[in-house]
């Protein structure tokens, strides 16, 4: 393939703190301190995630967006719900803003990589190596799933990719190919099985925020099930949570978060002591004060077709559907996202939004490990999960009425085969669960699902099919104009 070169965007950024692309090349990449200890090393790897937000732009692709048929029309909410390409890079929640975001969090690592290489490698720097190489390995698959095609067997060695970038960036510019999904996806492997054994979890003062081993074996959950590795996915859910104790580890929706108001479950839901939360990130975002009100969201049509308790193989409706506030559609809205407001100076009344983000949940370990189990005939196992869940969600949890059963699922899905009906269900309640959170179109992208997106007045339907390019976000016009090859449109 045609060697390229492209910005990566680690220039002038904020995790350098430089004044100057000139100082850039003159300074170590934190600013701070020449990275000559283990400590000043851990302390840059607090950069290696990145400090963007996914959830605007994949939400409002997703059919979890709806048309409220309001006046307003935010760029960062109703360009991607229209499949409009973003070009502003500097505009919060916005795809330019997220590979930005991520190639400085991958500079972050491999300046730490380099630290760790010049000291010998030795064992104080260990922990720090394994978290600096799952970092890497997560970013990239994001990068990897947004900006490129689904990994598919069949095609993967040939679809473009995106640049694994494994050297600091020590110019402005540099030599990159996008290589293919293939390739890719063999590099975020390599990085993870190299790293996921050295972390240490008491190497971390606040562990959430960081690569645990429990956070790293949740990444390789999903990494798994998009390469369609099932038993790799089964075998890393259950080293994070063997047999059934990630009953204890789920949201208990259906009791403690049942009874608490709006703002109360707001600063729960991200919190670090909330034991669903596996990894968070802060990421500079909008997206906490701006959800309820855009208006491609959780529309009247999405909240009957999401929550309904027709709408679910249950036959009941899931606890969460009591915790949507607003009275009316132009609001609507789960308390998930509290802002934190960081003033630029004491007096100042600007600054800049913040956002926790909960990057990996028990929630998803469970779905993933229900999935895997059901593509490799155990439905008895997946069935005994998607229950678990069930006993957290449903509000007076019978274990003998709302037992989970192949029955119910058929039920529901009655056109479909036991497997086909189970892995439906399984997306079902996903769906339910991450809404505002952008998973869903995860899902999308993955099992090529169509969608489509209609107008408030019915006039208008745009529709994505499995194979619209689409469904592939475009890489950021500077990239492009650098010299990267830009998506089929």
């Amino acid at each position: 393939m045609k060697k390229n070169k492209i910005f990566i965007y680690i220039v002038c950024s904020s995790l350098l703190l430089s004044s100057s692309c000139k100082k850039f090349l003159e300074h170590q990449p934190d600013d701070r301190t020449e990275l000559n200890s283990s400590v000043k090393v851990a302390e840059l790897l607090a950069n290696a995630y990145p400090h963007g937000n996914y959830l605007a732009f994949a939400e409002a692709m997703s059919d979890n967006a709806g048309d409220k048929g309001t006046t307003g029309r935010d760029l960062p909410n109703s360009s991607p719900w229209n499949y409009i390409d973003q070009i502003d890079a500097t505009s919060e929640d916005t795809p330019p803003f997220y590979w930005n975001s991520c190639y400085k969090a991958i500079a972050a690592a491999n300046y730490a990589l380099e630290a760790i290489d010049k000291a010998g490698n030795t064992a104080e720097y260990s922990a720090s190596r394994g978290e600096a190489l799952v970092a890497r390995a997560y970013v990239h698959f994001m990068l990897v799933t947004f900006f490129a095609k689904a990994y598919d067997p069949a095609t993967a060695a040939s679809d473009p990719g995106i640049p694994y970038v494994t050297l600091p960036q020590k110019i402005v510019e540099g030599n990159y190919t996008r290589g293919t999904v293939a390739g890719v996806y063999a590099n975020i492997e390599k990085d993870l099985l190299e790293g996921l054994p050295l972390i240490k979890n008491n190497s971390y003062r606040v562990p959430k925020y960081h690569f645990t081993t429990q956070a790293a074996h949740a990444f390789a959950t999903r990494f798994y099930l998009f390469k369609k590795d099932y038993q790799k996915v089964i075998d890393h859910a259950n080293a994070v949570f063997p047999g059934t104790t990630i009953a204890d580890n789920l949201r208990a929706w259906n009791t403690t978060y049942n009874v608490l108001g709006y703002y109360e479950l707001q600063a729960l839901y991200t919190n670090s002591t909330e034991p669903s939360n596996l990894l968070l990130q802060e990421a500079n975002s909008y997206w906490g004060r701006n959800y309820a009100g855009y208006n491609f969201g959780l529309s009247s049509g999405v909240r009957a077709t999401v929550f309904n308790a027709g709408n679910n193989p249950t036959g009941k409706a899931l606890a969460m559907t009591t915790k949507i506030f607003g009275g009316n559609e132009t609001v609507y809205n789960i308390p998930k996202f509290r802002e934190h407001f960081v003033k630029q100076t004491i007096s100042a009344n600007f600054g800049d939004a913040y956002n926790m983000v909960p990057l990996l949940t028990a929630e998803e370990v469970l779905f993933n490990r229900a999935e895997a189990n059901i593509m490799l005939g155990n439905n008895s196992q997946a069935i005994a999960d998607l229950d678990i869940y069930l006993s957290k969600r449903i509000v007076g949890y019978s274990a003998t009425a709302d037992k989970f059963t192949e029955t119910k699922a058929t039920s529901f899905f009655p056109t479909l085969t036991v497997k086909d009906a189970l892995v439906g269900t399984v997306l079902n309640f996903k769906r339910q669960e991450y809404m505002h959170e952008g998973l869903r179109w995860l899902d999308i992208v993955r099992l090529k699902i169509p969608i489509s997106h209609v107008s408030a007045n019915g006039q208008t339907t745009i529709s994505l099919g499995v194979n619209d390019p689409k469904r592939l976000i475009q890489i950021p016009q500077d990239a492009i104009a650098a010299g990267l090859t830009a998506n089929p449109r």
